[in-house]
């Protein structure tokens, strides 16, 4: 029987936009893991840290050696027979740290169905039939792109910034903005129509544009954020002013040139996030992540339909005819954690502020818990779970717990926790300051807790 806590050595993947050297926490959580295969090299991206049974980077038993993937179709008791059965003996979620310095892809995941005509098309540039739902959470301070802005902030966009309005073209501007103004006070499901399909043909339109009028545009577009400082596009809109938007022009135009994202970034919503806060991206919304250090947690696949800000394939009818054009503020994105009721806190010694917050989407493949142990001795014991976790370590340290097993734990140290186990983390700081932080996935197919009143 395979003892049900598994210390993980998880591969690194080095793109060129992840954070370079010892500044990436990816680099810094895969260096916690001893391996002759991995050292940090100072010029060297470190972009993300791999932690399931993915083919691409599969994840293994630090002590022998052998995938993740392996063990627990060696003994499905790890998954739970009910996990087992319906994702085909394997880790329903793949679980992983992002570090960027520059900004990743204008980008969208395909949703089940679309998955599998992309693979059985091209299984080249789509090695999954899967769909790829994600949720981030915020490790350090986060920048990123994420959903389509509300219709009135792309028309203020469209009439405050010339380069846009050259790039979609004015007939288009303004067929758009009239839309947007009638539909303005009209939330029938005809008006909603109406704007997502006005929405997409002027996205569309950016889209489709030649690389000498994007050049001849971005040219335009950059200039005028060089020089209008806070006025640049009037103002900016909301809680994003003129000045960060005219950064974040120049910052993303250093980093790619003349490319679409420059106007691509207009019709999204601008989201920052603190360590803690997080966002969940269903399969088929619009984004691009800008910067900072994320723990991402997703459906097993690795499918990516990109469509700017990278030198990779890019497929833009397929993006463009995907993306449903729904459009909201930023906030319906973002995901407020609960407490987690499956859990019981020891509070001892220095252990005031320790908490355990859920991270629970709409999906059944994965949830997250957020443990925060302050103190020499502050303890979280956690109810068995009909299905498997992977616990990482962010910050501090401490001891893991599943039955007699007993493991010290650093930052960046990752373990597998099998089915039916109970597991205890507990601190192992000294002052009421001492964090010590780790993140579980998991997955129960019939959980208990998903639906709870909390």
């Amino acid at each position: 029987m395979q003892v049900p806590l598994i210390r993980l050595q998880c591969g690194a993947n080095s793109y060129e936009w992840g954070k370079k050297g010892s500044s990436s926490a990816v680099a810094k959580f895969a260096a916690a893991t001893p391996s002759a295969e991995f050292t940090i090299q100072d010029d060297r991206p470190y972009a993300e840290l791999w932690m399931g049974t993915h083919p691409s980077n599969p994840s293994k038993d630090l002590t022998t050696g052998r995938t993740l993937l392996d063990l627990v179709q060696d003994n499905k008791a790890l998954l739970a027979s009910s996990v087992a059965a319906r994702y085909d003996n394997k880790v329903p979620f793949l679980f992983k740290v992002l570090s960027i310095d520059k900004a990743l892809s204008i980008q969208a995941h395909p949703n089940k169905k679309l998955a599998e005509q992309l693979h059985r098309k091209d299984p080249k540039n789509y090695p999954d039939d899967n769909h790829k739902p994600e949720m981030a959470i915020a490790i350090t301070p986060f920048e990123g792109l994420c959903g389509f802005r509300p219709l009135d902030e792309i028309s203020h966009f469209l009439e405050s910034i010339p380069a846009l309005r050259q790039l979609v073209g004015d007939d288009n501007a303004q067929e758009f903005t009239d839309i947007v103004k009638r539909n303005k006070d009209r939330e029938s499901g005809d008006a909603v129509e109406e704007n997502k399909k006005a929405l997409k043909k002027i996205f569309g339109a950016v889209m489709s544009s030649s690389e000498a009028d994007v050049a001849s545009a971005a040219k335009l577009l950059v200039e005028s954020a060089a020089s209008a400082g806070a006025d640049f596009a009037a103002g900016g809109v909301d809680a994003t002013s003129g000045s960060t938007l005219g950064e974040l022009v120049q910052r993303l135009h250093g980093q790619f040139g003349a490319d679409y994202g420059l106007f691509v970034l207009f019709f999204l919503n601008f989201v920052t996030l603190q360590p803690g806060e997080a966002l969940f991206l269903q399969a088929d919304d619009i984004h691009a992540y800008v910067s900072g250090d994320i723990i991402e947690c997703m459906a097993s696949s690795d499918n990516v339909v990109r469509a700017g800000f990278t030198p990779k394939f890019k497929d833009v009818d397929t993006l463009v005819n995907m993306l449903t054009y729904s459009y909201a503020p930023i906030d319906a994105q973002k995901m407020e954690p609960r407490d987690y009721p499956y859990a019981t806190l020891n509070r001892t010694g220095y252990s005031s502020g320790s908490d355990i917050a859920l991270y629970d989407p709409p999906i059944e493949e994965f949830s997250v818990v957020r443990t925060n142990l302050r103190g020499d001795g502050s303890k979280a014991t956690f109810d068995p779970l009909d299905g498997p976790s992977i616990i990482i370590c962010t910050s501090g340290k401490g001891k893991i717990s599943v039955g007699p097993t007993v493991q010290e734990v650093k930052e960046g140290y990752v373990f597998f926790v099998g089915a039916s186990a109970e597991c205890v983390l507990e601190s192992e700081g000294s002052s009421d300051d001492d964090e010590f932080i780790t993140f579980k996935a998991f997955c129960e197919v019939e959980e208990p807790h998903r639906g709870a009143s909390l």
